[in-house]
């Protein structure tokens, strides 16, 4: 039976990696590339599909190379040991902004954003791996899961909760604001992620090929549980993804700006911390949810469903900042769903990796669960890119000058306000109505 302060370990690991690096990547990146860092529209899509190609590739390379890692802190924990200075490290780096031109700011970007990639791969991949091999007890990876959940959602609410006056106190332009928050904020995804290694155990050893084969990447493609699933959590990153990217053009296009309401700063990373702590709160509560439904699929299905219905309705919602509160508490609501369903989701792919096990006769956990941090960086950043090119389609033009001044004009301001709106509602709508579709295939009943 697994101590409290191994499930906080475990949960410190992705309070590093969802809460604090995954989280800015995807509210914040799409905005900061194009209005701050100086990235055309084009750019911002091309630098999200091209690392997204690098994922497909590096991932399962990963996974495997976890898997035969031996050593005495273990399979998967040196990744996190030595992998979490450089995440931190990295992670500034790229909200740093240049003073170069065009060209160069591109070459950075491109540089820094597929190095960024490459060490989250290296760090998250083993992470959710450790799910496998930490209990061979299925509640228990359930409550895991929920931690880890709990732990991402929390650290996202303070993360988010905190930027806007985090900001303000930095003060300066907004380059030099976020350069000072990637420096503070990669700090503590560093140290989180260093936490997470050491307190951690790790009680299974795996079942290991005796030499490296291609038999288990060709083994995914027969696994139907693992197709079904990792399909699904393409879908929950679109959905999340969609949201997220477009939130902070939604705060600044389609309301204006940011809201004050009571001293209380609504910019765009608040709006969504008020989903953050909704996440938290209901993935506390996924195991106890689950049970009271009798599945993980049962309770899968009914997340999803909640999603869908939610995010139809706030696309009926008026345009307008008076109504500001009616969409956070829509935001509220479709959160109920996500942190449902979000500890479902790892908590499924240990029980794919246990069948894989059984079928195969070796572990491939490192490589099933690579899959599950590459549809989350698929689903992320592809939404992410096509949140740019549709912006870009309705009439959001960006980029830099000959002097390096981020320059940023809208050509058709009703249809660039029409599409951040279907993009924030009916986009993710129609991806949760697509999970309920995917649930009724997935074989495994627990």
């Amino acid at each position: 039976m697994a101590k409290l302060s191994e499930k906080i370990g475990y949960a410190l690991g992705d309070a590093a990696a969802g809460g604090i690096t995954w989280k800015v990547m995807s509210i914040a990146f799409p905005l900061f590339f194009t209005n701050i860092f100086g990235l055309t529209v084009a750019d911002t899509a091309t630098l999200m599909l091209v690392a997204r190609l690098f994922d497909v590739i590096t991932d399962p390379m990963m996974g495997a190379l976890a898997d035969r890692t031996q050593s005495k802190w273990g399979t998967y924990r040196p990744w996190l040991i030595f992998g979490a200075i450089p995440l931190g490290l990295v992670f500034a780096l790229l909200l740093y902004t240049p003073d170069f031109g065009p060209v160069g700011k591109r070459i950075y970007a491109y540089s820094m954003y597929l190095l960024m990639m490459a060490v989250y791969t290296a760090v998250n991949v083993p992470y959710g791996s450790l799910l496998g091999v930490m209990t061979a007890d299925d509640n228990e990876k359930n409550e895991f899961s929920s931690y880890r959940m709990v732990g991402a959602y929390a650290m996202g609410f303070v993360t988010l909760l905190s930027f806007p006056y985090l900001q303000k106190m930095v003060g300066g332009t907004p380059a030099h604001q976020y350069a000072v928050l990637g420096v503070i904020l990669g700090a503590l995804a560093a140290l989180g992620t260093l936490a997470c290694g050491l307190l951690t155990k790790e009680r299974l050893k795996p079942i290991r090929a005796e030499k490296f084969s291609f038999k288990p990447f060709a083994d995914l493609f027969r696994n139907k549980p693992w197709i079904i699933l990792t399909l699904i959590g393409i879908c929950t990153n679109f959905f999340n993804g969609f949201r997220y990217a477009v939130a902070g053009y939604l705060l600044e296009y389609c309301l204006h700006g940011n809201v004050t309401v009571s001293g209380l700063i609504i910019n765009y990373t608040v709006f969504m911390t008020f989903g953050e702590v909704t996440c938290m709160i209901f993935g506390g509560l996924s195991p106890a949810f689950t049970k009271w439904v009798g599945s993980k699929r049962k309770a899968f299905n009914w997340a999803a469903i909640i999603c869908a219905v939610t995010s139809i309705a706030f696309f009926f919602i008026p345009m307008d900042p008076k109504y500001i509160w009616l969409m956070i508490a829509m935001v509220i609501l479709t959160s109920i769903g996500i942190g449902f369903y979000s500890p479902l989701l790892w908590s499924m792919y240990a029980d794919v990796a246990d069948y894989a096990t059984e079928k195969n006769g070796t572990s491939s956990t490192g490589l099933i669960f690579s899959s599950g941090t590459m549809a989350q960086k698929f689903g992320s950043a592809i939404s992410g890119a096509l949140v740019a090119l549709l912006l870009g389609i309705a009439g959001f033009v960006s980029g830099t000058d000959a002097t390096g001044q981020t320059v940023v004009t809208i050509t058709n301001e009703p249809a660039v306000q029409r599409m951040i709106w279907m993009l924030f509602s009916l986009f993710p709508a129609a991806i949760a109505l697509l999970i309920v579709l995917l649930l009724r295939l997935y074989p495994i009943k627990k």
